[in-house]
Order: structure tokens, then C-alpha cells, then sequence
């Protein structure tokens, strides 16, 4: 599960925004934003978050909830 690229969807989807429209007002590429949203594991962590800035979130470091690792 890719908690960030479904965010991403979800509030890109509730913004009213393709993912075109959303790759050009963020400054990314489209091919980065669909990456993104279907789950790729190796992206850019600065790219990352000029994506969730557009719903002012950022990714931190943090610990790992190894339990919900066995999900």
C-alpha cells in the first residue's frame, strides 16, 4: 500500500484536478505524478513534497510501526 501516492490521488481527485492539471500547478512532470500515484517506491523525496504542498502536507522522517508492517 502506498500511503502517499492514494492521498495524493484522493485530494488531486477532491481538488476537481486531472492528473495533467495537478502536475503542471505543483511544477512536476506528469509522468512523476502518475509514478506517484500508482505506488512507486523509488521517488524523490524533494518531489514528493513539492507534490503534498499543494495540500499543505509534507513527508518527515519517522519512526516505523513495524506491527503494521505484517498488514
Amino acid at each position: 500500500m502506498n500511503t502517499i501516492g492514494e492521498y495524493i490521488k484522493t485530494e488531486r481527485k477532491k481538488a476537481g484536478l486531472t492528473q495533467e492539471e495537478f502536475a503542471m500547478r505543483a511544477g512536476l512532470g506528469l509522468r512523476f505524478v502518475r509514478e506517484l500515484e500508482q505506488g512507486k517506491e523509488t521517488v524523490r523525496l524533494d518531489k514528493v513534497n513539492q507534490a503534498l504542498s499543494m495540500f499543505g502536507m509534507e513527508a518527515v522522517p519517522g519512526e516505523i510501526d513495524r506491527s503494521k508492517l505484517d498488514e
